[in-house]
This record gives structure tokens, sequence and C-alpha cells, in this order.
């Protein structure tokens, strides 16, 4: 609910504060006192696009301050929530412009979008009037506000449900038929890839070994003679046969020299032992160095083969077996696509018999319900001195999607025979007041989170027709606050509130006020209403009738 409006330097207004009630609250005036700045005001800070020269002439900036009443539940808390805004029971919006056109706008304290605001601003308040495009006149929004009166939303949450498991499996059978289709134009070059890879069968590790035997069989022969002559001087003939002399020749002086000798014998025995591993180190050194020349070749073979491979594949040798593995499973995934792919096709069309089965049972409720509405209409428009019009509510085939496969579209004809068309196309400027109003009424249920906003919906008619609007504007009220722009004295009367515009000439400025009235100045106004400039005393007992008829 529009708790209060804070008005500061735009266009006529220098200084307003609002405060509205529950309940069907109406402003009256004279054609150009200002009401439309009203609304111009609170669609500004309400995030709409509209006029750009809205500062009061002279002013740095305008400004405008709405409060709200958001109760549990509102389905604006989940609009903070997604922006990340703090949310209260209280909401404040507040929104300047300066004079160069520069807008900077403020939810509870916070900084936020033009787009913030309207998103949020949808879940608060809803215009209707001869020129609105954002509510009852646009077709986008039929078939949502044919869904609500019908109460879809459990066949929807079923279609939607639908429709996303068919869309995931056609996008599954889509890209399988994508890669299969791929796999296609290179079938050749993986049979040949992963034969020529399966018949080398490289192993980890593999092409560091054969490297490393390759390179010790190429120096062996470059080697061998040094190592040979080196373990020749190491033995008999060498190293051992001299240092086994020289232990014996001092072994045998030892009993002479009273043990003077006996370190240098036992150096000479670690001597002869260390010798001794040495030769034996060496063997091992020749015994490997023996080498089959055809092993070198089969080495080499294999060593290049297996970088060939590495490079033609653009892998590291050690990665070739994982590579094989990879095209092997290309390679299966090809063989078994067909087979995949048909898996895939049945489900699709499972899930589509499913999901036409949910457009089914959602049209077919829309189409109920349309009856209904229809009907419905007719009863509200007899009231309302349309009788003879005909509303109708239009289900045609559309593009399926998540919500079905219908488009919505409301249509009338305001005299037998007529072609329908769309509202905007047909009805008159009063005829559409009143296809809109009986509309609202209607559609509207338990739905008492928006500020309702008439703008001189009353337009074009008046006497009983008039007083049908405004009991239905006061049905309204009793679910949700109606804020009503009126020309029309049998729909002030019928106001729980009301409040009068009017423009003033102040030390040489022109300027718009709104006073809220009381009892006596009510029946002023409507008074004014009904005779003009010159009230009458047969004006305000018209006026006390009109207001009395009410209570």
């Amino acid at each position: 609910m529009l708790r209060s409006l804070a008005i500061r330097d735009m266009l006529l207004i220098d200084r307003l504060d609002l405060d509205f009630q529950p309940g069907l609250n109406v402003l009256t005036g004279e054609t150009g006192a200002g009401k439309s700045i009203l609304l111009d005001s609170l669609g500004f800070v309400l995030g709409w696009r509209g006029r750009a020269d809205l500062v009061r002439q002279g002013a740095r900036q305008g400004e405008v301050e709405a409060v709200f009443d958001l109760e549990a539940g509102h389905p604006g808390r989940a609009v903070l929530e997604q922006a990340g805004i703090p949310c209260e029971d209280e909401l404040i919006l507040r929104r300047i412009n300066t004079a160069e056109g520069r807008k900077t706008a403020w939810i509870n304290d916070r900084r936020a979008s033009g787009e913030v605001l309207r998103a949020l601003s949808d879940t608060l308040v809803e215009l209707h009037g001869q020129h609105d495009d954002r509510g009852l006149l646009n077709p986008r929004g039929h078939r949502q506000l044919l869904d609500a009166y019908a109460g879809t939303e459990p066949l929807i949450a079923a279609t939607r449900a639908a429709w996303r498991k068919l869309s995931d499996i056609r996008r599954q059978r889509e890209g399988a038929a994508d890669r299969l289709q791929a796999l296609k134009a290179e079938e050749d070059f993986l049979r040949h890839a992963v034969k020529e890879l399966d018949q080398l069968d490289p192993q980890p590790g593999e092409e560091a070994e054969l490297d490393t035997s390759r390179r010790l069989m190429q120096g062996a022969e470059r080697v061998a003679g040094d190592v040979a002559r080196a373990r020749q001087a190491l033995g008999e003939d060498g190293a051992e046969r001299l240092a086994t002399d020289a232990l014996r020749w001092l072994e045998d002086a030892s009993d002479s020299v009273e043990g003077r000798l006996d370190a240098a014998i036992e150096a000479l025995g670690r001597a002869m032992a260390e010798l001794s591993d040495a030769a034996s180190e060496v063997d091992h050194c020749l015994d490997a160095l023996q080498f089959d020349p055809a092993e070198l070749d089969r080495v080499e073979e294999r060593l290049f083969a297996l970088r060939g491979l590495a490079r033609k594949h653009s892998v590291l040798p050690d990665d070739l077996g994982a590579h094989a593995a990879a095209l092997r499973e290309r390679l299966e995934t090809l063989d078994a696509g067909d087979d995949g792919l048909a898996r895939l096709a049945q489900a699709e069309t499972a899930a589509r018999a499913e999901y036409d089965a949910a457009c089914a049972a959602l049209t077919e409720a829309r189409k109920k319900a349309a009856q209904a509405l229809d009907a419905a209409m007719a009863a509200e428009l007899a009231p309302l001195k349309m009788e003879r019009a005909v509303f109708q509510t239009v289900i045609a085939p559309a593009e399926p999607g998540p919500d079905g496969a219908d488009a919505v579209t409301f249509e009338v004809a305001t005299n037998p025979g007529a072609p329908a068309g769309a509202l905007n196309k047909i009805a008159s400027g009063g005829e559409l007041s009143r296809f809109l109003l009986a509309l609202k009424v209607c559609l509207t249920g338990d739905e008492g989170s928006q500020t309702l906003i008439f703008d001189e919906i009353d337009r074009g008619v008046g006497g009983a027709t008039a007083d049908a609007v405004g009991r239905r504007l006061r049905a309204l009220a009793q679910g949700a606050q109606v804020l009503v722009v009126t020309h029309s004295p049998q729909v002030a009367a019928l106001g729980a509130h009301h409040w009068r515009v009017e423009k003033r000439v102040e030390e040489a400025q022109t300027l718009s006020r709104v006073t809220p009235l009381s009892a006596d100045e009510r029946v002023d106004e409507i008074a004014r209403m009904i005779s003009g400039d010159t009230i009458t005393d047969a004006a305000r007992g018209a006026a006390r009738a009109l207001i009395g008829a009410d209570e």
C-alpha cells in the first residue's frame, strides 16, 4: 500500500506531502490543475519512463519520495532480496532529478538502478487509463492475466517441467548427432590411427629406457678397449700380481723389524680387497658392453617409431598410450553412435508426447477460463451501459514454449455484427475506460499487494453509468488500495478519502496545491463538479444526496 508521497520542486509543485489511506482515494480538480503531475511524479520515483522536463523552473533539482507498506509475502520482497537490498515492513523510494537531467535513486537508503526500480514498481503499483500500455492494454500480458484468473499454476508448473525435460533431451540428441557427424568425418583417420597405435603398443617410460639402451650400445665399442685394458692392469699380470708380491716380501721381513711393517701390511691388505672389488665392477661393465648389433638396430627402430608417432599426434611419447585410449573411445562412440542416437530419439518422442499432453491440458483449462471470463465480462458491461458490446478472449496456437502453446488476446466488438479487434484499436475513449474497469473487476482476486491507480477511467460517461463505474471502483477498493483521478461527481461521492487539486498564483508563480477535504469541503467540491464555478444550494443538496446515497 502507498502510504505517503512527498514531492519537492517538480513541475508546478514546490512542496507537497500526501498521506494516502486504504480503500478508495479520490483526487478531483479542474482540468489543468495538476492532477497529472501527481501521477508523473509517482511514475518518476517508480522508475517509469516519462517526460524529461520534470524539475520546477528555477529549481536546482526535483525530488520525490514514496513510502509503501510491505506486508509479509509481498512479491516486492523477492525483488529487494535479489537486488541485495535490506527488506523491511516499510519501503522508502527516493529519486532525484537535477536540472541538467541526471537522475539518482535510492531504495531504503541504498543506491538503486532504474531497472531495479521498475522491477519493484511492477509489484507495487498498477496504472490503468486510456493510454496505459503497461497493464491490461498490453497483449503480451493477456495470457498471464488469463492464467491468474484460471488458477492454472499447477498446470503451468507441469508444462514447464515437461518443456525442460524435452529441451534437455533435444539438446542431448542434437549434441550427439553433431558429435557423431564429426566422428564420421574422421572415421578413416580414427581407424588407421587406432590400428597403428595398437600395433606399436607404446608403454609409459619406454622411450626413456630405449634411449638409454641406445646410447649405451652406441658408446660401448668406443669405450670397451679402454675398460679391457684397465681390467688387465688390475689383474694377475698387473696391479694384483705386484701387490701380491709386495705383501709376501713385507710379511717375510716383518719378523725382523719388530712390528714396524704391521700397519703397512694391513693397509696393503685393504688395498688388495679394493682392487678385487674394482676388478669385479669392471667385469660387470665389460659384460654390459657386450651387445648384439642387431639389438641396436631393433632398439633404434622402435625408438624412432615411438618418436615418429608422438610427433604425428602432437603428444609426448609417454602419452601415446593415453592418446590411443582416447582415440579408441571415440571410435567406440562412433560404432555405437547410431544405437545411442536412436535411443535419444525415442526418449525425445516420449518427452514430446508428455509435453503435448501437458500443453493440451493447459489449453483446455485456458479455454474454459476464457468462456467464464467472457461471461463475467458480459455481466459487468451491462450495468456500464455496454450491454450490446462483446468481449472475447481469443486463444490461438502459438510457438510452443515453457508456458504452453497458446497466444491469448483480449478483443472487443462495440456493436453487434461489428468486427472484433484489440481493446485499444476498437474502443473509443469512454468505452475503453469502461472495458478496462470491467476487466479489472473480473480479473482482480486476492491481490491487495498492489496499489491500483485509475486515471480518468470514467471519462465520457455520466449519470447511472458513472455511478456504476464508481461502485465498481469501490468494490475493487475493498480488497486493495485504489487511487482514482476523476471528473465525475458520482465517482467522487463514493470515495472513502478525497483530495482536491487546484492551481494557484503565489508571488507571481503558478503552483499546484493538493488539499485533503473535510466532510463539508467534500460537499462543496462535489457540488462544484455538478454545477461548475458557481456553487448553488441546489448543487450542494445534490452533492449531499450523492454522498448520502452512498452512505
